[in-house]
């Protein structure tokens, strides 16, 4: 099945990476991979590949980069001949007319236990409003996160809440072993595609930094979700004064004890990364 299956993989940043290599290891290798182009990233703002670029380089692949999902793309796309398209983290909306296109129609990897935490913030939101999470493998629609499931896994995490970063590449990599079982049987024809019960639906933002700050003499638990919520873009973040200026300090690393937030380690703005008591030793 692995072998014969034809099949085109959109996905962009590291999570979709998780995915790919989960599949590969099961034998599952694209014909082709669409991503987003190359873009300015870090602080020099370098013209930078996605990390799906980079994978699908070293592994043979050939690659997709459109600007646009046009009738120009969607030719090519047929001259691939693929049997079925899966996505991970794309990052853009795919038209019906491509995700119609393949016999087996198009799979979407989801990290969240759909309805719940449709949108572009799963794993943040669910680490902040949550306590379980999983991942959810659906055919793509017309509608945001809307289309029936055709498979989904609870994931056990503990303890909860853990980092955005580390529950992100748990979530692709397990999502990636489920895509993995379910081809083959989606393929087959012997999997029943359930829909989702819209009532139930919930749905998650894209976040700001003003998302990020953190009231660290709030409510303890509150904050130390968000720590653990905003670990990468943006950044669990509060403000302190010092020198009769307000600076900008990032929580790197905190813990809940007995209800009580302890913040261990902190990046004040223009400085290194420190020990919490460091800083308010005035470092």
């Amino acid at each position: 099945m692995a072998q014969s299956l034809r099949f085109a993989f959109f996905g962009t940043p590291q999570v979709a990476v998780y995915v790919l290599e989960e599949l590969e290891r099961e034998g599952f290798i694209p014909e082709v991979i669409i991503t987003a182009p190359d873009a300015p990233a870090g602080r020099g703002m370098k013209i930078t590949a996605p990390p799906t670029k980079v994978w699908a380089e070293a592994h043979g692949i050939p690659i997709l980069q459109p600007e646009k999902l046009d009738d120009a793309f969607l030719s090519i796309l047929r001259d691939a001949h693929c049997d079925l398209f899966i996505v991970a983290a794309y990052g853009k909306i795919i038209p019906e007319r491509i995700f119609h296109l393949p016999r087996h129609e198009t799979l979407n990897v989801h990290p969240s236990l759909l309805p719940r935490l449709r949108g572009a913030s799963p794993i943040q939101s669910a680490i902040l409003e949550e306590s379980e999470t999983g991942v959810s493998i659906m055919l793509i629609d017309n509608e945001m996160d809307h289309g029936p499931i055709v498979a989904q896994k609870k994931v056990l995490v503990s303890p909860w809440p853990p980092k955005a970063g580390e529950l992100e590449r748990l979530l692709a990599t397990e999502g990636g072993k489920l895509l993995a079982e379910v081809i083959p049987q989606w393929v087959r024809g012997s999997l029943v595609r359930r829909e989702q019960n819209h009532a139930n639906a919930t749905y998650c933002k894209k976040f700001s930094p003003s998302d990020a700050l953190v009231d660290i003499v709030g409510d303890p638990e509150q904050a130390f979700r968000k720590i653990q919520a905003f670990d990468h873009s943006p950044r669990a973040h509060f403000f302190a004064e010092r020198n009769d200026k307000k600076m900008r300090v990032i929580i790197t690393d905190a813990t809940l004890e007995d209800g009580q937030l302890i913040i261990k380690r902190v990046l004040p703005e223009g400085k290194k990364e420190m020990p919490y008591e460091d800083f308010l030793r005035g470092n």
